[in-house]
C-alpha cells in the first residue's frame, strides 16, 4: 500500500511538473493564433473565438523574418560544427595524454563556466572593433565557438575516458595511425556524445542574444533573437508578433531534439560518468 501511494504521489508530481512546463508554451501558441483585439481583452479569453494566422502573416510580410531565421541557422550550425570538431580533438588529447599543465588547463576550462558571459562583452566589443569585425557573422561565429569549446571539451573528455584504450591500440597494431584510429574506431563508438555536444552548441548559439545585439547592427545581418527583441518597444509590446515569432523559432530546436533524443540522453549520461 505504501509503495502504491509513493508511485501515485510520484505520478501526480510529474504530472504537475509537466503542466507547469508545457503551459507557458501552450499559452504562447494560443496567443499567436489570437486576433490583436482579443489579446488584450478582459477578462482573459483563454481560447479565441476564431483562430487566425494573421500574426504569422504579419511578421513574414512586414519584417525580414525569413532572413533572420536564415542568419541564425547559418551562424548556429557553423559554430556548432566547429565547436564539435575542435572539442573532439581537444577532449581526446586531454583524456589520452598526461602532460605538464594538464590539470591547470582543465581547471581553466572549469573556471570559464563560473563566469557570467556578459562580463566579457565590453572587452570583446573593443576587440571586435579593432579587428573591424563589427556587423559580420564571423564575429558571432568566433565568439560562440570560443565560448562553447571549454564545456564541450569537458563533456567529451568524460566520454573518451569511458572507451578502453585497447580499441585504438588494436587499430594501431593493424596499421592505423592514431588519427586514423580515432576517426575509424573511436568516433563511431562515441557518436552519442558528439551528437549531444553538437545539439547543445546549436541550441546555445540559436538562443544567444547579448553578443548578437552588441556585434550586429545591420538589419540584414540580424539573428532571430535580436529580431524578437525588436518587438519590445518603448511603450508597448507586440504580443501577437512576439508569440508567432517564438513559435516559429522553436521549430528547429524541437525538430533537432525529436530526431536525436536518444543520442542526447545517452551522450549526456555516459559522458558525465567520468570527468
Amino acid at each position: 500500500m505504501k509503495q502504491f501511494a509513493l508511485k501515485g504521489l510520484k505520478s501526480v508530481s510529474l504530472g504537475v511538473y509537466l503542466i507547469l512546463m508545457v503551459f507557458p508554451l501552450l499559452w504562447v501558441a494560443i496567443t499567436s493564433l489570437k486576433p490583436q483585439k482579443e489579446i488584450f481583452t478582459y477578462p482573459i479569453r483563454y481560447w479565441p473565438e476564431a483562430l487566425t494566422l494573421q500574426n504569422y502573416a504579419d511578421i513574414i510580410r512586414v519584417s525580414k523574418f525569413q532572413i533572420y531565421i536564415a542568419n541564425s541557422l547559418f551562424i548556429a550550425l557553423t559554430a556548432a560544427l566547429i565547436v564539435s570538431v575542435i572539442s573532439v580533438l581537444s577532449a581526446y588529447i586531454m583524456a589520452r595524454f598526461k602532460f605538464r599543465g594538464h590539470s591547470q588547463i582543465m581547471l581553466a576550462f572549469f573556471l570559464t563556466q563560473m563566469l557570467p558571459g556578459f562580463v566579457s562583452l565590453a572587452p570583446l566589443y573593443m576587440l571586435m572593433t579593432k579587428m573591424d569585425l563589427i556587423n559580420t557573422h564571423f564575429s558571432l561565429i568566433l565568439m560562440y565557438t570560443v565560448g562553447l569549446i571549454p564545456f564541450s571539451t569537458i563533456l567529451l573528455k568524460g566520454f573518451f575516458e569511458r572507451i578502453p584504450q585497447s580499441l585504438e591500440e588494436a587499430a594501431m597494431i593493424d596499421g592505423c595511425s592514431r588519427l586514423s584510429a580515432l576517426i575509424r574506431v573511436i568516433l563511431p563508438v562515441m557518436m552519442n556524445g558528439i551528437t549531444a555536444t553538437f545539439i547543445f552548441a546549436f541550441v546555445q548559439n540559436w538562443n544567444e542574444l547579448f553578443m548578437a545585439v552588441m556585434f550586429i547592427d545591420n538589419e540584414g545581418l540580424k539573428t532571430l533573437p535580436v529580431a524578437m527583441n525588436s518587438f519590445v518597444m518603448k511603450f508597448d509590446i507586440d504580443w501577437g508578433a512576439m508569440s508567432a515569432g517564438t513559435m516559429m523559432s522553436v521549430i528547429p530546436t524541437v525538430v533537432l531534439f525529436a530526431i536525436a533524443q536518444r543520442f542526447i540522453v545517452d551522450g549526456l549520461t555516459q559522458g558525465a560518468v567520468k570527468g
